[in-house]
């Protein structure tokens, strides 16, 4: 069905029922430019018959446009409900606490698991200086996380500390080595993580090559200047995946600041230089990228140009702008760029991720397969900052974790029930 919506309704939503079966109502997002947007729901019809409906309950001069109504058969479950906690296991040694709803101390992972969150996405750095993000946390949080039923994503970022768009860092240890020798380093990494996640009993259902690698990777050898290195960068990290455990799909990761059309003009040259891939993943900020037309824009036209699967790789949301931690600013606190249909309240905050796995449940033929929500544990807690080389620095983010300042749980959580 296609949506247009204003926002500020008590409930807004679409559903089936008189199915025989239980469907889940998808409530109706928000885009704060008036443009359409394509959602969908889905029963398991058992007694010859079912009834649409469309629902809204709004305040005086609220609206919402439905058109564009198609009834057919299929389904659209939400494969990946998925979450970054890269950072709990030094919260954890650090002391961090976490509340359930009923104000019991429990591990933040478990409530994340029994609210529904089936995926966790792990990053791993080469030779961190502070130590954690390595291969032994890496293995160590893989752990816990097997230990909650859920699926890994390994997130190579290539370096010893954030690789991003602005960001890629050659590891120090490998900053002499000619191309041909970083190569070899790639492979060989690769094939070690992989292999000692096997070895656990924890292998990685998922495999990033790489970290919102827009610009490239490993600069300035595995840059988009250069092309060439680039794939052969990229071929050397599969390979070395592939070794160790050749059931892994494989991830190549970009950040959603880009157009659609330099996002397809990545993927096609990855593709024409004969770098072999299975999913795209993009990271989504609606405050950064562009409201939630520009996601869906961005996810039906990869994944119908690729025909590959698509995820989102990270997003989230505030639930205030104020600070908790005067050591460092915050990520994001600017008002004036906040998606207006989604205020900075643990009520936005809720909204805001339910309607992006609900852009990602929409991608045509089945392809979208949902989101990772990046870093919802990360509060404050001394010595867990974002800077590995300073034990002192805060982390800029507990604004848009998934506990409050009290450290007790936020209503974003229910967002990873199974749909």
């Amino acid at each position: 069905m296609w949506i247009r919506s204003d926002g500020g309704d008590v409930s807004n939503s679409i559903a089936l029922t008189g199915c025989g079966g239980t469907g889940t109502p998808t409530a109706v997002p928000v885009d704060s430019d008036g443009v359409w947007l394509h959602i969908v729901t889905y029963v398991d019809v058992t007694n010859g018959q079912c009834t649409i409906n469309l629902e809204t309950d709004g305040n005086a001069g609220d609206w919402t446009n439905f058109d564009g109504v198609t009834f057919t058969s299929g389904s659209a479950p939400i494969a990946i409900r998925g979450g970054d906690v890269s950072s709990l296991y030094r919260s954890e040694l650090d002391g961090g606490v976490y509340y359930n709803s009923s104000g019991v101390a429990q591990n933040a992972d478990a409530q994340l698991s029994a609210a529904g969150m089936n995926y966790v996405r792990l990053r791993v750095w080469v030779n961190p200086e502070d130590g954690f993000d390595d291969e032994a946390q890496l293995l160590a949080m893989a752990k816990q996380a097997a230990g909650y039923g859920q699926k890994i994503l390994l997130d190579f970022h290539y370096s010893d500390t954030w690789a991003d768009p602005g960001t890629q860092t050659i590891p120090a240890a490998w900053a002499s080595d000619t191309f041909a020798q970083l190569e070899a380093q790639v492979q060989t990494y690769s094939d070690q993580i992989v292999a000692a996640l096997v070895a656990q009993g924890t292998p990685p259902a998922m495999v990033q090559v790489g970290n919102e690698i827009n610009a490239g990777m490993l600069w300035p050898d595995g840059s988009t200047s250069d092309w060439a290195q680039l794939a052969g960068l990229l071929k050397a990290g599969i390979v070395g995946v592939h070794q160790a455990y050749p059931a892994a799909k494989i991830v190549l990761h970009l950040a959603g600041s880009s157009t659609e059309s330099e996002l397809a003009s990545w993927y096609s040259t990855a593709k024409a230089d004969g770098v072999s891939f299975d999913i795209i993943g993009l990271s989504y900020y609606d405050y950064w990228d562009g409201r939630l037309d520009v996601l869906q824009t961005d996810l039906d036209d990869l994944a119908a140009e690729f025909d590959k699967p698509v995820f989102v790789a990270e997003t989230a949301y505030p639930f205030t702008l104020t600070s908790n931690d005067p050591t460092t600013s915050l990520s994001f606190s600017t008002s004036a760029d906040l998606d207006p249909g989604y205020p900075a309240t643990p009520a936005g905050q809720a909204a805001n991720f339910r309607d992006v796995l609900s852009v990602v449940q929409a991608v045509p033929n089945g392809l979208g397969l949902g989101a990772f929500y990046w870093e919802p544990t990360w509060t404050v807690v001394a010595g867990n900052g974002w800077d590995p080389t300073n034990p002192s620095s805060g982390d800029g983010w507990e604004n848009q974790a998934m506990w409050n300042y009290s450290d007790a749980a936020l209503p974003v959580i229910a967002d990873f029930a199974a749909r």
